[in-house]
């Protein structure tokens, strides 16, 4: 089940708001809790006893560790449930990749190689196995204590809106949320949640979906049969497409999250006007990178070594990592070392050169470096990567405009004017004002008209196209 089908929209959702309003407030983390449980059986049924269980294991361990001033006891706790966890997402999403490369690397020497069956990968384990190390990890470092009831942590772990694809919330920040939102159950986070909900779905339903249909038809076409043209146009398109269907998606989950009291972080702040790929990192998927920086790359030494070239190998070491969360293939490895290569470019000369070159010559070079990446992160394998990659640097071949409908080109134009437009003036600011203050008087009746044309409109898609996919569910 997805955010943006029609059983969630029409069915789940409404179910759900009503049941979590209408009982007493010490009642609704069990109703939450339920909801949690059916909103992920309903896709995984039998996935759903490995969370369960590990979420059981996990708990007790916790405990345990917490309770004891023994370090090494508490560094063995540690270990143990970082081990369970990493072990459950190795298994399952990348015990088919080392496989296939160890058969591979068999074959050169004339040696059978290894049987293995295929695993279904659980949907969103690289989600909650990151926020199961982050609740290990805080109370290990003693920035939290643990939570006293397990089925607390059972929502910690498994609460809906944010259980398939984020944002990554760190347990420290969610911690007290958990056991008491009744300050912020109000009525203005409840209007500000559903309008950051229709938003989110406008986004991915509006946006996403037409320019993800055209992008599949050419990439379906093979790289070696498309021009030039139709190269750029695909990736293009398809830089928008991931964009406003991740961040569409984590509109969806913090606006579900405030309707229900909840105040997860921001996931993307208009990551299209970076003027490098470090200020990129800063603006997209920001939870992912918080992550990274806190449980890889401080533990890794982070900036704090004795020589640069460390440095650099902690940056790149981060990335490369970050590229295998995202996909059990070498083209998302090299995808992660492609942006940690940027980033340690950045830190030799390319911030003084974006400096110099100026705000629109920065961002557009900046985003021509994500086109490139997002090549490779698109791509079924790295050879089709790379001759993709010489379509469109070969500037040959045909327009391809005629095979592409006025409604794509609509949303591409859309797309790309709310993908840049943060460059100009205060519009963040603006942003903000829209997406997080209260509505009241005019504002309400004018966000709330808008709103409701986005859902009346999101809705009608929906109901009438066939195609709706969702990038992130396979991480």
């Amino acid at each position: 089940m997805v955010f943006s089908s029609s059983l969630f929209l029409v069915y789940f959702l409404p179910v759900f708001l009503i049941c979590y309003y209408l009982v007493p407030r010490n009642f609704r983390n069990w109703v939450a809790l339920a909801g949690s449980i059916l909103f992920y059986s309903w896709g995984a049924p039998k996935f759903i006893f490995v969370i369960l269980g590990t979420t059981f294991i996990d708990f007790h361990l916790v405990r345990w560790m917490s309770g004891t001033k023994t370090r090494l006891y508490r560094r063995l706790m540690l270990l143990l449930s970082v081990s369970i966890n990493l072990g459950l997402l190795v298994y399952f999403k990348y015990s088919g990749f080392f496989i296939d490369n160890l058969n591979g690397f068999l074959t050169v020497f004339g040696l059978n190689g290894v049987h293995w069956t295929r695993l279904i990968m659980p949907i969103g384990i690289s989600f909650y196995t990151f926020e199961t190390i982050t609740y290990v990890v805080d109370v290990y470092r003693r920035v939290h204590a643990p939570l006293k009831n397990f089925w607390d942590y059972q929502l910690y772990i498994i609460l809906f809106p944010k259980l398939i694809a984020g944002p990554i919330i760190r347990y420290h920040e969610i911690a007290d949320q958990i056991v008491d939102r009744s300050a912020s159950e109000t009525a203005d986070n409840r209007i500000i949640g559903l309008y950051r909900f229709i938003l989110g779905l406008a986004k991915k339903v509006l946006i996403a979906n037409v320019l993800g249909q055209q992008v599949d038809q050419i990439f379906a076409m093979g790289p070696e049969n498309i021009s030039s043209s139709m190269a750029w146009i695909g990736i293009i398109a398809y830089s928008f497409q991931i964009y406003y269907d991740f961040s569409g998606y984590s509109d969806m989950a913090i606006g579900l999250g405030k309707m229900m009291g909840f105040t997860f972080m921001e996931n993307f702040n208009n990551p299209y006007i970076s003027r490098s790929i470090t200020e990129f990192w800063r603006r997209w998927h920001i939870t992912l990178g918080r992550w990274m920086k806190n449980y890889l790359y401080i533990p890794l030494g982070g900036s704090r070594v004795k020589s640069q070239s460390r440095l650099f190998f902690n940056l790149w070491i981060v990335f490369l990592f970050s590229g295998l969360w995202h996909g059990a293939a070498w083209n998302f490895v090299v995808w992660g070392g492609f942006h940690g290569l940027f980033l340690i470019l950045d830190r030799l000369f390319l911030l003084k050169w974006s400096e110099r070159m100026g705000k629109i010559p920065s961002v557009l070079l900046t985003y021509l470096i994500t086109l490139i990446g997002w090549v490779l992160f698109r791509s079924e394998s790295l050879s089709d990567a790379w001759i993709y990659l010489g379509r469109m640097f070969s500037f040959s071949g045909d327009y391809p405009g005629w095979m592409l409908d006025s409604q794509f080109w609509a949303m591409l134009l859309v797309g790309a004017f709310f993908g840049f437009y943060g460059m100009f003036g205060s519009v963040e600011k603006w942003q903000m004002q829209v997406i997080d203050k209260p509505y009241n008087g005019r504002k309400l009746w004018i966000g709330g008209g808008i709103a409701l044309v986005l859902l009346l409109f999101s809705l009608a898609s929906v109901t009438s196209a066939g195609f709706n996919p969702f990038i992130y569910f396979r991480f």
